[in-house]
């Protein structure tokens, strides 16, 4: 008998150490990993703000919609901060203040009128304002260890009735007990046996949250002692409120697609379209009812269920005295009033990727861990608001299967700065973002680097050089002999350089290639900004290679620009928790090709789009609304894209398979609408026509290339670099001046 209690002892203070050393392990592990879980100073990335001054090209509707996905609230009066009345083209607004990188803009109530698309006035208490600035719209956060992206709070910020009414359902004894409460359970199991279904669960909300974090979902007693345990020990270590803030931000709610919604203040945005602090009484309780079956209560796909769900936390909340009786009554025959959109407003995840990399890539990891980072971009929502548009609307008219896929990049190129970008058809889905890592052939894109590396040589080549549009074939060896074709299997003869550019002809493409050599097209390609995929082959000349949309971007970035190079940039400004700058973000360029033969190229890609492949963009824009741009047919009709610029704007689009299958498109049928229809609703200047220094114009024969009069035939006014005119001169003399058609040509010279 001694003997056997002297083993069970033994077993005993064995069990008891092997305990001591799990409880010791597990409190390590919460000690060591729970604030870098936490999400209480998440960075904050913001947009740009929207500036208001008179003669601002900003419409009335800009506005109402820029105030909406800020959450502005809309009332007879304003009276505090965040509140606006609207009376037709009179907005009356009480802006909240902002502190921006070095300057505060100051809260204040301000009244603003428009005219047509563009700001009449702006005024507050009687005085002009000449300038004021939104506070930006905050568009995502980031905590640079885990490179997530959600839309976090601060408990301060959370509503006090959300609150009770969360604990009332979910924790009644939250700030009473050490992380467990067996009143809890033993109340949870009465509650639930008297209503017939489940009305409250017995785990608090402090073993909820470690069941997130660190356990998974197993039924199993030990699964459920070592919960109990660790939230035990997180109650010991951590305040309540920080526990609370935690949870509030990591419960699951639910899913979209691969993307799962955490936290309250996603879950609000998502179900709802509106922040957190905005939603009233039916909408809290939903999602708060949620927490027990997100799947099972989706008010998208079960919204009866979720319904009959919201009406019992109603209940419990009137009986709890979170809410009184004729609140929940109320509450009970209000709809769902879920968001029409049906995704997350406000979230931009494609964006907020090249954020992420573009940290990654320019700042010190210690930098990116100091918490409370703001970050400030130039993406901006009215244009991301077109682009998403104009991207559904040309793919759901093309497509409606859902099998093509699209990306656009969009820059101011002045800047370099990144506005608005998608990274796929589903615009706010987390995936696959194709503008940064869909890497396909680039097609008659890169026949511009082609063109422009010819022009740089002026003794050589200008716009009016007599190219050879006829087969050839070019043999390697080892290899099969190249034998290009054009779109149309057709052979055009002899064009000038300009047309073969417009009407992008293959062979005259692929002759001009061969004649400068790979290595010359490599280089110039390299100095527009694209060094990576490039096959130094003869294909290159069509546009072999592997590139993505933001390659692309950063090559014609180049060529809007007139020659110099900007690096594409996505973070404007980045501050600490204290207001301090961690880095400045100052313009950077560096000319990399003479502003003599952009121009000359300038010229060609207007030819694009006013008599060659491009022309479908004037189905959409004015006739008088200058813009250049480049179609980008690949093989097989695999690939659509479509650049071009505005006085403005730079736009980048592609439209493609992921399986790479064919889309029976060219530039011109696909990707071309997704950017005419876009910059008809975004661009706010046409692409004005400078000559520069050492650029005189000629008339030419447009069937030759020879030197002729105005007025005669085929005659038409192209500029050249001093000293690159053609040699030779027709036969007709000048006419009187106007005397011929007037063409787009006349138009853009004017009197020159």
């Amino acid at each position: 008998m001694f003997r056997t209690s002297h083993i069970l002892l033994k077993l005993a203070l064995v069990a008891l150490v092997l305990g001591a050393l799990f409880v010791v392990y597990l409190d390590a592990r919460i000690t060591a990993t729970f604030s870098d879980k936490m999400w209480g100073l998440p960075a904050k990335v913001y947009a740009r703000p929207l500036e208001l001054f008179a003669g601002a090209a900003v419409s009335a509707a800009d506005l109402s919609y820029e105030l909406d996905v800020l959450g502005y609230r809309p009332v007879a009066s304003p009276g505090k901060p965040g509140d606006v009345s609207r009376n037709r083209d009179r907005f009356d607004l009480y802006t909240r203040g902002f502190n921006f990188p070095g300057e505060r803009e100051p809260e204040r109530r301000v009244v603003i009128e428009f005219s047509g698309d563009r700001v009449k006035g702006l005024s507050a208490s009687g005085r002009t304002v000449d300038l004021m600035r939104l506070d930006p719209v905050q568009i995502g956060g980031i905590f640079p260890q885990h490179g997530e992206d959600r839309v976090l709070v601060q408990l301060a910020d959370v509503p006090e009735q959300f609150i009770h009414g969360l604990l009332a359902v979910e924790d009644r004894d939250y700030y009473r007990h050490w992380g467990f409460s067996i009143m809890g359970i033993a109340r949870a199991a009465f509650s639930n046996l008297r209503s017939g279904q489940v009305v409250a669960g017995g785990s608090t909300i402090t073993q909820q949250l470690v069941k997130n974090y660190y356990l998974t979902s197993e039924r199993t007693i030990v699964r459920k002692l070592t919960e109990v345990v660790m939230a035990v020990l997180l109650d010991l270590h951590y305040d309540k409120n920080q526990i609370l803030e935690s949870y509030i931000n990591e419960v699951y709610l639910g899913q979209e697609g691969p993307r799962a919604v955490h936290g309250f203040a996603l879950a609000a945005q998502h179900y709802f379209g509106k922040p957190l602090d905005q939603l009233n009484l039916p909408q809290q309780a939903l999602l708060i009812g949620m927490i027990k079956g997100p799947s099972l209560y989706n008010p998208e796909r079960n919204p009866k269920r979720a319904l009959e769900r919201r009406n019992v936390v109603l209940g419990v909340m009137a009986e709890q005295g979170v809410i009184t009786p004729e609140q929940a009554a109320a509450a009970r025959d209000k709809p769902l009033e879920l968001d029409s959109e049906g995704s997350i407003r406000g979230s931009f995840p494609a964006y907020l990727d090249l954020v992420r990399r573009q940290l990654r890539r320019d700042y010190r990891e210690e930098d990116l861990t100091t918490k409370g980072l703001s970050i400030f971009t130039p993406f901006d929502p009215l244009l991301q608001r077109q682009l998403e548009r104009s991207t559904s609307a040309v793919l759901d008219q093309l497509d409606p299967t859902a099998k093509l896929q699209s990306a656009s990049v969009v820059t101011r190129f002045d800047t370099g700065e990144v506005a608005a970008l998608i990274g796929g058809r589903k615009t706010r889905f987390a995936g696959f973002n194709r503008a940064l890592d869909a890497r396909r052939p680039a097609g008659s894109l890169l026949k511009s680097a082609i063109y422009l590396a010819a022009l740089e040589q002026p003794r050589k080549y200008s716009l009016a050089t007599v190219l050879s549009d006829t087969p050839l074939t070019v043999n390697s060896a080892g290899a099969k002999a190249w034998q290009p074709q054009n779109f149309d299997r057709k052979v055009n003869g002899d064009v000038l350089l300009y047309q073969a550019l417009a009407r992008s002809y293959n062979l005259a493409s692929a002759r001009l290639g061969m004649q400068l050599g790979v290595n010359s097209v490599v280089d110039m390609l390299a100095r527009l900004g694209v060094k990576d995929g490039v096959p130094r082959l003869p294909a290159l000349f069509l546009g072999a290679g592997e590139y993505s949309p933001m390659d692309m971007t950063m090559m014609y970035q180049t060529i809007a620009a007139g020659g110099f190079s900007i690096p594409l940039r996505s973070i404007r400004d980045i501050v600490d928790a204290n207001g301090e700058p961690l880095r400045r973000y100052p313009l950077e360029y560096d000319r990399t090709v003479s502003l003599q033969s952009m121009h000359l190229l300038h010229f060609a890609l207007r030819a694009v789009v006013r008599e060659g492949t491009g022309e479908g963009v004037y189905r959409y824009l004015p006739q008088s609304f200058a813009v250049a741009g480049k179609t980008g047919p690949t093989n097989d009709g695999r690939d659509s894209w479509f650049a071009g610029f505005s006085g403005d704007l730079l736009a980048v689009s592609w439209i493609g398979r992921d399986d790479n299958g064919s889309t029976g498109l060219t530039g011109s049928s696909g990707a071309l609408k997704i950017w005419a229809q876009f910059m008809a609703g975004a661009s706010k200047q046409s692409l004005a026509y400078r000559m520069p220094d050492g650029i005189q114009t000629q008339w030419v024969d447009g069937r030759n290339g020879y030197l002729t009069g105005e007025g005669c035939p085929q005659a038409v006014k192209l500029p050249f670099i001093v000293g690159s005119e053609p040699q030779r001169r027709t036969d007709c003399a000048p006419r009187a001046p106007g005397s011929g058609p007037r063409g787009w040509f006349d138009a853009l010279f004017g009197g020159n």
